[in-house]
């Protein structure tokens, strides 16, 4: 699996701009006005991981197959969407769907660029997104409270829990606190999640910046940094112009553009480990000569499970895991090497993968 991030923000952040940049196509119409993308417009990229091409190296590898984040550019959002305004019910839907979401924050001052509220502040433009997403999930549990009193009443469990936690996240809602701040019980986590609340999203802000600020961001780029710490969410920073210009040029091109401006990697790269670390995933490989793969699970996940991702006929099987650590199969030259000095594992259904394992999984069919 890879996963599903959606760019959200206010008309004219630079949305489109920078999904076009990541995706390197024109998939999105960037354009001076609101509502220039009517469409969730979804791109796929390659996660950029320099393990897996050594690992091919080594093994000879005859295809690389990186794992794959998904994208998805979603129309701008106004003050009174979670009332329709705009784009609202089709942002709130959109939204739904996805794994986490990319704020985009304007973080430029550009009077060419016009900003729907007329003002540059990213503080306000976060405070009206979240506070939009909190009106739905408000209206959204208040109905649902109302569907489930009959059942309620006659004592179903389920409803009964489902009940308690919309409880739970409208006290929240109602304390001005988004419904990820509630403490959930192990044994509420998959109901909570069956509730699909837009607040329980986990959000990664994303600073765009004009390319003089591409290194260190600017004193917009740092309010907003100084509030995600508060909140104990992530932020990165991202000229959505300089990503652009990147997504023009070939790989030298690009090292070369990105050393001229300060940077040590593209922005895709730090927003897809920002993304990665905001929802707690890793990375397997599978290596051999026909071809070496990379497979994103979330951390502590059990072999069987992590077997699953490729087929779930190896977690319905699975017997067992042979499994090499990154760094020992790089410095033993490959899997014979790591045999020969003790270093491939046997590991059973218990066993917590981690990242970077060279994993080959045996099951029964």
């Amino acid at each position: 699996m890879g996963f599903k991030m959606g760019i959200v923000g206010l008309p004219n952040v630079g949305k489109s701009t920078l999904f076009n940049a990541l995706t390197r196509t024109a998939a999105a119409q960037a354009a001076n006005f609101p509502f220039c993308t009517i469409e969730p417009n979804v791109g796929e990229v390659a996660v950029p991981d320099p393990r897996l091409d050594k690992l091919a190296a080594i093994a000879k590898s005859k295809q690389i197959i990186p794992t794959r984040i998904t994208f998805v550019d979603i129309a701008g959002l106004v003050k009174g969407a979670s009332k329709g305004e705009g784009l609202g019910n089709q942002f709130l839907a959109n939204i739904r769907e996805v794994d986490a979401i990319a704020h985009v924050l304007r973080c430029f001052e550009d009077g060419d660029v016009t900003h729907v509220e007329g003002r540059v502040d990213p503080i306000e433009d976060a405070e009206t997104i979240e506070t939009e997403l909190m009106l739905a999930d408000m209206e959204s549990i208040e109905k649902r409270l109302q569907g489930l009193t009959r059942k309620v009443r006659g004592g179903d469990k389920e409803a009964i829990q489902q009940e308690r936690l919309l409880k739970d996240a409208m006290a929240a809602l109602e304390d001005g606190r988004p419904a990820r701040t509630v403490e959930v019980d192990e044994e509420d986590v998959k109901a909570w999640k069956m509730l699909q609340l837009l607040t329980t999203k986990p959000i990664l802000y994303v600073c765009n910046v004009e390319e003089g600020s591409a290194a260190a961001g600017n004193a917009h780029s740092a309010r907003v940094e100084e509030m995600a710490k508060a909140n104990g969410a992530a932020a990165v920073v991202i000229s959505a112009a300089i990503e652009e210009e990147i997504s023009q040029l070939d790989g030298e091109e690009a090292e070369m553009f990105l050393s001229d401006l300060g940077l040590d990697e593209a922005g895709l790269d730090r927003l897809i480990r920002a993304g990665y670390d905001l929802l707690s995933l890793e990375t397997y490989f599978t290596v051999g000569p026909k071809e070496a793969r990379a497979w994103t699970i979330r951390q502590g996940t059990l072999a069987p499970q992590a077997a699953g991702v490729i087929h779930g006929d190896f977690e319905r099987g699975f017997i067992r895991a042979e499994t090499i650590a990154y760094d020992d199969y790089v410095a033993l030259g490959g899997e014979q090497g790591a045999k020969e000095a003790g270093k491939m594992r046997v590991e059973g259904k218990g066993y917590k993968v981690a990242d970077g394992d060279v994993l080959h999984f045996l099951f029964n069919a």
